[in-house]
């Protein structure tokens, strides 16, 4: 992997970076679509491949168990297995296996867990994947056990990395633990910092699990601040707007989130005003596109929100357009935030884009507090702001968004 970084923001930690590997460059930062089962909820790989979309995120947990590695290794891989051609990105598996199974036992070989199919006991070893299992709000002396274990799953995978033949055309990413400590961030940091030779990149993983968005950004700019400059720097589980532009201005270069494909299939569409429930009644005869401005298929095909209102509920057509769309929106927000970076004005991009998406809605107090940590004040200039504490997501909703 060769990896360049580009341009930097003079007030922020934002960058613009470049990202080779074996099937192309990226640029960075971006946000990666999430091909759970090797394939995009609704899209073809040849759909996704046409969005601009270059580098995704299979799912080693779903992967292991359906289709299998037998499977995967007579296809001769993932990449030809699903008919992708660009980048893609393996993650562990270690959150589906906190969240979906009852019955997960984790030893030092590996974890053992219930298949959600067959209900039959199935071994994730340390080489399958790459991190411990413990949920993000869990505290006490268990949290520095299993950042410990992962170090030492670290070691045993960098070792098998270096004999497998495969340095050439696959990366390994260490992924930073120590859950909501930041003294035992600062410990693993520490420790993969050390193995930075044998990394070609680092994620910030643990979070995304329900911890108070206050905490998130803070642990997110301890390790992002001590990661090497030359290296990316990979946040999991990030996918709301906000959440990516700030994580960005912490110096984050990629993230993923199976949040824009979910929500289509609820018939919510991203905008720079704010996400969009289209199966309101008040869009039954909105004869617009989501987003005149937007360049996607959806919306310049002539399809309006009171088409997808009428067919959001019973055709499976409606996800697969809201999901075209949504995946171009993340894109250009991440696009946007690249160009404004390499025109030295990214400060004015975050109050710009966060003084529309939060127009009629209350300011996230966590997002103006993360933000001014880097010297971005995304309140300056407004009069008596509204702030809120906690997420502060705008939804257009009557209920409560879909997780």
């Amino acid at each position: 992997m060769q990896f360049e970084v580009i341009a930097k923001c003079h007030t922020t930690r934002a960058r613009v970076s470049s990202m080779t590997m074996a099937h192309g460059t990226t640029y960075l930062p971006t946000f990666m679509p999430v091909a759970t089962q090797g394939a995009l909820k609704g899209l073809t790989s040849q759909q996704v491949e046409a969005l601009g979309v270059t580098l995704i995120l299979n799912n080693t947990y779903h992967l292991n168990l359906r289709p299998g590695t037998k499977v995967l290794d007579a296809a001769g891989g993932a990449h030809k297995f699903q008919g992708w051609r660009k980048n893609l990105l393996t993650d562990s598996g270690g959150f589906q296996m906190v969240s979906l199974n009852s019955f997960t036992k984790i030893t030092e070989e590996g974890v053992l867990f219930a298949s959600p199919f067959t209900g039959e006991p199935t071994m994730l070893t340390v080489r399958q994947s790459f991190f411990i299992l413990l949920h993000s709000l869990t505290t006490g002396p268990r949290v520095e056990e299993a950042m410990w274990r992962s170090i030492r799953w670290l070691d045993r995978c960098i070792a098998k990395h270096k004999s497998s033949g495969r340095i050439d055309r696959q990366n390994l990413f260490a992924i930073i633990q120590g859950g909501l400590n930041p003294e035992l961030r600062q410990k693993c940091v520490d420790e993969m910092i050390k193995r930075k030779p044998d990394l070609p990149g680092y994620a910030i993983g643990g979070l995304s699990g329900g911890e108070e968005k206050d905490v998130f950004w803070k642990i997110v700019k301890q390790c992002a601040e001590q990661l090497p400059e030359d290296r990316p720097r990979y946040c999991m589980g990030i996918g709301f707007a906000e959440d990516l532009l700030v994580c960005v201005a912490l110096g984050v270069d990629m993230a993923d989130c199976v949040f824009p494909t979910r929500t289509a299939r609820f018939g919510v569409a991203l905008t720079k005003d704010g996400p969009l429930n289209l199966r309101l009644e008040r869009y039954r005869t909105a004869f617009v596109p989501i987003d005149e401005k937007c360049p996607c298929p959806t919306c310049t095909s002539g399809m309006s929100r009171a088409s997808l209102h009428d067919l959001a509920t019973h055709e499976t057509v409606a996800a697969h357009a809201i999901t075209q769309h949504n995946l171009v929106f993340q894109a250009a927000v991440m696009g946007g935030a690249r160009d404004a970076i390499m025109e030295g004005r990214f400060p004015q991009y975050l109050k710009d884009f966060f003084r529309r998406y939060f127009a009629d809605a209350a300011y996230p107090k966590w997002c103006v507090d993360a933000l001014r940590s880097v010297g971005v004040d995304i309140l300056e200039g407004i009069e008596n702001p509204r702030i809120v504490e906690g997420k502060g997501a705008k939804w257009d909703y009557s209920d409560k968004p879909p997780k």
